[in-house]
């Protein structure tokens, strides 16, 4: 059983932040528990190698069934998410700004949905699709996925922006900061900065910072299960505990405990794993 981040080859570190591989096989006659999964920050390609998964979006009951290898835009509430006996999984998560450039899609037409990534790479996903299905091992997997990115930069017609760099700032910083000064950083007016931000990432600045710190808040929780939550607010850059709940409640529709205990029923939780 695998879950788990992989750093990329240096030299694709500026286009990716991680390459992620989840590979649960769950016992026949048992119930395979629904995920409900939080929103992240960011763009990524996924890959669903073994059996399908599907979605229910917040206000649907029905669930949906999605492509084998789909584009994954920027969510801003929780999704729940059904996978089969074998659950394996291929997640290449973008730096702000990267998928952008690759594809000239503005981030926004993927805010909360995703697109069948065939209708945007067409044969070349369909082959990488393959190739991962048929690896050998995690680390060819790897492999193939860094090889297809590489062919996407290569032939990339966009650079990066500051932006990109803005966005950057905002994951790596938990304390609250100034939009103004970010467009002034980004040698831009406050419009520009906005308009600009929503094409390239998807949401407005203001909205990726509260994102952030939520999930800052959400991991900490899970690596520190028994550290309270106003320490964990402080430490995640939240004036108190209540602005905490406010965003909990906001994106997950639970309290923290409530959602902390729901998180515990998650499917990777059966194996004694985390993320």
């Amino acid at each position: 059983m695998l879950l788990k981040g992989f750093l990329p080859s240096p030299l694709l570190r500026e286009y990716l932040e991680n390459i992620g591989i989840v590979h649960l096989v769950f016992p026949p006659n048992e119930p395979v528990p629904v995920k409900a999964y939080t929103p992240k920050t960011g763009d990524s390609i996924e890959f669903f190698l073994r059996d399908p998964e599907y979605v229910v979006y917040p206000g649907e009951h029905k669930k949906t069934k999605r492509p084998q290898v789909f584009i994954h835009g920027q969510h801003t509430f929780v999704t729940h998410r059904y996978v089969g006996r074998e659950f394996l999984y291929l997640n290449i998560k973008f730096q702000p700004g990267v998928l952008y450039r690759l594809t000239g899609i503005p981030s926004y037409q993927l805010t909360n949905t995703y697109i069948d990534a065939e209708a945007v790479f067409s044969s070349e996903i369909r082959q990488l699709t393959e190739q991962l299905k048929n690896a050998e091992s995690y680390a060819e997997m790897i492999e193939r996925a860094e090889s297809f990115v590489w062919r996407l930069v290569r032939r990339s017609q966009k650079d990066a922006h500051g932006i990109d760099r803005a966005a950057q700032f905002l994951l790596q910083h938990t304390n609250p900061v100034s939009m103004d000064w970010l467009a002034n950083q980004s040698c831009l007016s406050q419009r520009q900065f906005e308009r600009k931000f929503r094409e390239r990432m998807g949401i407005p600045a203001s909205l990726l910072a509260r994102i952030s710190r939520f999930d800052k808040a959400f991991l900490m929780k899970k690596a520190h299960p028994k550290k309270d939550w106003l320490s964990i607010a402080l430490q995640c850059g939240y004036y108190d505990y209540q602005h905490l709940v406010r965003d909990y409640k906001v994106i997950t529709g639970l309290t923290p405990p409530s959602f902390f205990g729901l998180d515990n029923q998650a499917p990777e939780r059966l194996f004694g794993l985390h993320e």
